[in-house]
């Protein structure tokens, strides 16, 4: 039993040495330093005293409680750079670029990052934003705007030669500086490219314009050299044409030239069998009766030159008859052509007459008709001043008298207008029965209405003194009379 509490014991104690081992060991990763602070420590390329260890890659004891332990990354890091510079020249630029940059691998880089960034890694970007723009406002204002275009490594160079020395002092390094734009707000780099950028353009309009010119060359080259191959297939194809159609014509007449050969042959050899057999009949005449033969050889021969003459004297007379009546014919045609023209020219001489006289007669007669009218427009005009006047002279003797006839002609003008004036009345109430309507009736036709105003029109159009409607000096005026005459006839 001793043994097993002894046993115990060592595995209880081993265990306990491994827990606190495990929480004293502190290993380094790779993209990482330790910093421990708590005891004096004296590391290479450091001064004595520092204050705190640094270890990279390994592992380490740490006294929990007596020392601190604390990580500093060593990663990249990127900082953006925004600069506003002014160059040589005074013109405005805004610089945009990247630095990349970490922690240095050696002890010393360490310790001086751990010093200032320890707790405060990430303004790690900020502070190297503002030495470099610094650096980078510098390194413009000496150059101008065409070093910093065509030489931008320059730039580059300067501004990380220029940074070094306070990055080392900070523990960083550099491992890259692009600058990415550089903004030209003032357009001054457009206006410097704006001189190659025309020369480009011409160049390009001249290219494209001499490209053209020897396209179209080309074009007219390759449709003449068409147009003549047309042309030559043309001719070929002609000529090859009219020597077929000279073939045909002779294949179509080598039959007709053919049989007439053939013809020409049979009687070719008609002929010289005739012959034959007149030798033959002359010896045996000759060798029989000869004198007898020659006596019917003159008789036939006498025949047929009687036969042929009367032939010939038939076919001259048949030809005379001929010539006869085809000049008959003529005559007979040219007679009747004549007869055909003269009888219509006749017939055109009497259409042309027959016109005239048409056109004479409707001219005569719409003079006639007009005259008429003219006639009839004059008697109804003096029929009308004579109304006139005498209703003027009337109205002169007897105003009073006309007056009567004219409200008595239009009286049932007069009682439609003023009934008009009840047009618009829903209910009326009559309160002394037919003297009140009758009173009411007078009223609407003398207050101012319709009824009384038609009498005084009368009155005034029929007062020979009136003057538009008014009596004045005298005077009258026919138009006005005649209008409101018109307008009562109505």
């Amino acid at each position: 039993m001793f043994v097993g509490v002894i046993a115990g014991g060592a595995l209880l104690a081993l265990l306990v040495v491994i827990i606190v081992f495990k929480l004293m060991w502190r290993v380094a990763e790779p993209n990482e330093a330790l910093i421990i602070s708590g005891s004096k420590h004296r590391t290479e390329g450091l001064e004595e005293g520092m204050g705190f260890r640094i270890v990279t890659g390994r592992g380490t004891l740490v006294m929990p409680g007596v020392q601190v332990v604390r990580k500093l990354s060593l990663d990249l890091n990127e900082a953006e750079l925004n600069v506003d510079c002014v160059t040589k020249q005074g013109i405005p630029l805004k610089v945009h670029g990247v630095v990349i940059f970490k922690v240095g691998d050696d002890y010393v880089s360490v310790a001086n990052a751990a010093r200032r960034f320890l707790d405060q890694q990430r303004f790690m970007a900020e502070r190297v934003h503002n030495v470099f723009a610094g650096h980078l406002r510098s390194i413009v204002g000496g150059l101008t705007v065409e070093e910093m275009i065509r030489d931008r490594e320059r730039l580059t160079g300067e501004t990380r030669h220029a940074s070094g020395t306070e990055m080392e002092k900070l523990g960083l390094i550099i491992d890259s500086l692009q600058i990415h734009e550089i903004q030209d707000p003032t357009g001054y780099i457009t206006n410097l490219s704006a001189p190659h950028a025309a020369a480009v353009r011409r160049d390009a309009r001249i290219a494209q314009a001499e490209a053209d010119r020897l396209a179209t060359e080309a074009e007219q080259a390759a449709a003449a050299r068409m147009s003549e191959a047309t042309r030559d297939s043309e001719i070929l194809q002609a000529g090859y044409q009219a020597e077929r159609d000279k073939a045909s014509a002779r294949a179509q007449q080598a039959g007709p030239l053919a049989a007439a050969a053939a013809q020409q042959e049979v009687v070719v050899e008609e002929t010289r069998v005739a012959e034959l057999e007149a030798q033959r009949r002359e010896q045996q005449l000759q060798a029989d009766v000869r004198k007898p033969a020659d006596a019917q050889a003159y008789q036939k021969r006498t025949m047929a030159e009687a036969e042929r003459d009367a032939r010939i004297s038939a076919a001259q007379a048949k030809a005379r008859e001929t010539e006869l009546a085809a000049a008959a014919e003529a005559t007979r045609v040219k007679t009747a052509a004549g007869a055909e023209a003269e009888a219509t020219r006749a017939r055109g001489d009497a259409a042309a007459a027959a016109t005239r006289a048409t056109g004479e007669a409707e001219a005569a007669a719409s003079k006639a008709r007009g005259l008429a009218n003219a006639e009839a427009t004059k008697a109804k005009g003096l029929a009308e001043a004579d109304a006139i006047k005498a209703r003027a002279a009337a109205l002169a003797e007897n105003q009073e008298a006309v007056v009567a006839q004219q409200l008595a002609e239009n009286w049932p003008q007069i009682v439609e207008a003023g009934a008009s004036a009840f047009g618009n009345v829903d209910n009326m109430v009559v309160l002394n029965g037919a003297e009140g309507m009758s009173d009411i009736f007078a009223r609407a036709l003398t207050m101012g209405g319709t009824g009384l105003g038609l009498a005084r029109q009368l009155l005034a159009a029929m007062d020979p003194n009136a003057k538009n409607g008014e009596v004045k000096n005298g005077e009258t005026k026919p138009e006005k009379i005649k209008s409101e005459k018109v307008a009562l006839d109505q």
